[in-house]
Parts: structure tokens; sequence; C-alpha cells
């Protein structure tokens, strides 16, 4: 009894120091392989039971390459422990091969390079004269073939069009440049003030003061002049911010501060002219003012009067023979007080525009008359089929000159929206000074 006690208590203490060895070594770092989760195959005669257990038998017929899945690796706490031999020495120094057994099989692999160093080392303690374990080739995925070019796969690339034909460029309108201040070398000293004049060479205040245009144009024409400005400033602020630019201003020489209007005017490059209070017809019942042109008046006296009027605004490129609605009628009926007034404007470099519809162009001054008047009545149906009628004589004639005697709001509106299509139904907008005719009675050099 007492050698069996001892025994036992041999065998416990041989246990337990093999169990405190292996869990101090823990498990594989890599885990199990996947070719040693299979079911174990029976241990051949002779061989370890654990060598057996963990080699997988050999397939009857080679599988279908399959790609190994990646094998996880396992935490240590959780991992089993595997006995495993101390000192690690190669299997293939410790076991020989068994010669190939009849009928050929394919030859086993290093069964050290299926396992984890730890399960190696396990095997590797194996007495030399352990038999070779028959184990199953790996299963190796067969390489994928690589990817053909993408160039080989490109389609033909398409011609190049052929070029597109250059098409004519369409000659764009002048820049709107400002109208330039008045030029000294433009004007004379008076009683009344400062009076445009010819300067050197012929040097008029038509071309100096005048809207730029493009004298090649052949559409059709329109030019349209605004008259009685500088009565009302936030209405004649309006009217030069909204009217076109090829739009001439008549100012009114009643105009009590016109110097800040005709600035604005000068930087929209907008055409200015004198309004002249010529005696229209049911005088005195039609009142043009305390400076208005009378025929009852001496030539001298007229002449004085149209100094004046010609000295209340600057930069001017010629004059209007009409006051608001008055126009003139009874002091243009006599051939020789218009005929002076005409000489006068002539000599100092100016044109005139004579605002009866279907009067002759003036005959002793650069200019021309009006062929209708757009706002009699100025309601916006009435100056709508004006305007219109306005674009007709142009088509017919080549060019139209309009005259709306009487700025207002409603004027302003429908001016600034018809001349936005004006382009549209191939017609253009001109200043006065391109439709302006030479005097008929002024000799030809």
């Amino acid at each position: 009894m007492k050698a069996l006690g001892v025994f036992w208590l041999l065998v416990l203490a041989v246990l337990g120091g093999g169990i405190l060895a292996l869990s101090r070594l823990g498990p594989p770092e890599d885990g199990v392989p996947a070719s040693l989760a299979r079911a174990p195959a029976p241990a051949p005669a002779g061989g370890d039971a654990r060598v057996a257990s963990l080699a997988p038998p050999a397939p009857a017929e080679p599988p279908a390459p399959i790609p190994a899945p990646p094998v996880p690796v396992r935490d240590r706490a959780t991992t089993a422990p595997r006995p495993v031999a101390e000192t690690p020495a190669p299997f293939s120094a410790q076991v020989p091969l068994a010669p190939e057994p009849t009928p050929p099989a394919p030859p086993a692999p290093d069964v050290a390079e299926m396992l984890p160093a730890t399960e190696s080392s396990s095997v590797a303690a194996l007495p030399p004269d352990t038999p070779a374990i028959p184990v199953a080739p790996p299963v190796v995925a067969a390489p994928a073939p690589p990817p053909a070019p993408v160039a080989a796969l490109a389609l033909p690339s398409a011609p190049e069009p052929p070029p597109l034909a250059a098409l004519a460029p369409r000659p764009e309108p002048p820049a709107h440049r400002p109208i330039l201040p008045p030029d000294p070398a433009l004007q004379e000293p008076s009683r009344h003030g400062l009076l445009p004049r010819l300067g050197e060479g012929g040097r008029s205040s038509i071309r100096a003061y005048a809207h730029p245009f493009d004298r090649t144009e052949t559409r059709p024409k329109v030019a349209l002049v605004v008259g009685n400005l500088g009565l009302s400033a936030a209405l004649s602020e309006e009217a030069i911010q909204r009217l076109p630019t090829a739009t001439g201003l008549a100012f009114s020489p009643y105009a009590s501060r016109p110097d800040p209007l005709l600035e604005r005017a000068r930087a929209r490059g907008m055409e200015m002219l004198s309004a002249l209070p010529l005696e229209p017809a049911n005088y005195p019942v039609n009142d043009p003012g305390d400076r208005a042109l009378l025929t009852s008046l001496p030539a001298a006296e007229n002449e004085d009067r149209l100094s004046w009027v010609l000295s209340r605004i600057g930069g001017q490129v010629g004059a209007l023979g009409a006051l608001g609605p008055m126009r003139g009628e009874r002091f243009a009926a006599l051939p020789e007080s218009l005929g002076a007034v005409q000489d006068i404007l002539r000599e100092r470099g100016l044109l005139y525009v004579d605002p009866r519809p279907g009067a002759p162009s003036p005959a002793r001054a650069w200019g021309r008359s009006v062929d209708l008047v757009v706002d009699e009545p100025a309601t916006r149906s009435e100056i709508d089929r004006r305007l219109a009628e306005l674009e007709r004589i142009a088509r017919e004639r080549g060019s139209a000159l309009g005259l709306a005697a009487d700025v207002s709001p409603v004027l302003v509106d429908r001016v600034a929206a018809w001349a936005a299509g004006l382009g549209e139904r191939g017609l253009v907008m001109v200043p006065v000074t391109a439709l302006i005719r030479r005097p008929e009675d002024l000799p030809r050099n």
C-alpha cells in the first residue's frame, strides 16, 4: 500500500508539472490551420496518436482548387493549450520519410510547414523510428489569369469633325463714349454768356458733341428727339437714365438749374439741343414765355433773344424749333424770319430740327424736319401706335425722325420698351446728327 501511494503521488506531480509548463507556453499565435480542423483519422500502427489526430487523411480524389480562407488569430486566453515540446527541432531532421507506397501517391508535404511553430515542436519530439505520416497535399489556388489590357478593348477613336466654316463677324456698334464738356475753342463770350461758334478749320459743335454712330450701317434708321427737359428735375433725371443713349434731348431755356442734368446726359453720351420758344399758333393764348421770338418784334430783338436761349446750355449740337407742344407755326410761316434764325445757327456750327411734320428740310441750315410727333395725345396706346408708324416710315424711306414734344412718365416708359426690341425687328436707332441734311440754299464748294 505504501508503494502504491508513492506511485500516485509521482503521477500527480508529473501531471501538475506538465500542466504548469503548458499554461506558460500558451496557445499557438497563428491559431489552428483550417486543414487540421477536420475529423481525425485512425493513427497508423506504431505511430503517435497525437500526431495522427493532427494530420488530415488523404482524400480519395484531389479536391477542386479552392482559395484558402484567412486563418484568424484567436485570443490566447480562450484557446485550449496544446502539448508541445520545450526544445524545437526541424521535423525533416528527425523523422525520415517512408518510401512511396504502391500505387504511387502525391508526395507528402512537410508537416512542419503546415503547422504553427508550437505544433512543429511537438512533432519534432517523436522518436527517430516513428514512420512517416501520409498527409494530403495542400490545396493551392490556381493563379488568376492577368487582366486583359484596357487598351486592347478600347474602340477605335472617332475621326475628327470637319472644321466649322468661319462666319463673317457682324460689325459691333461703336462704344457709347461720354459727350465731351463744352470746348472753349468752340465758344465765345456775349452779354448773355458763352455762345457756340465755329472753331478753326470749320470745326463745329455738330461733330464735337455728336453721339458716335457707325456710318456703314445699312438697316433702316430711326431717330427720336424728346423735348421740354429741365423743367422737372425728377422727370428729366428719369428720362436721362431710361431712354436710349441715341435719343436727342431738347432742354427748355427756362430750366432753373440745368447744369446737373446736362452733366448726366453727357455722361451717357446723349446729344442735347436748345428748345427755341418761337411764336406758336393761337398766340397769345399759347404763350411761349417772355423770351419768345415773335413775328411782331424787329429782327435785332429776335436775334438778341436767340442769343439768350443759346447761352442757357453748353455743348449742344443744335436747336429744336419747339417749346413743349408749341411748335412755332406762326413764326415759321414767315420765311425771312425763320431763314434768319437758320442763318445764325449755321454760322455758329449748329443744326436745326423743324418740329412740323411734313415741312421741307431747313433751307439755310444743316438739319431736318420731323416725320411724326409720337405723343399727340400722350396716351399709352397712341404712343405705341405712333412708334409703330415711325418704324413703317423708316422701312419705306430708309430713315425716319420722330418728335416727343413733352417729356412724361408714360412717354419714357413706352419709348424704353419700344427701343429694347428695335434691333430684333430689323431697325437701328441713331442720333439726330446721323440724319441731318445739307442746306438747300448753301452753295457747294
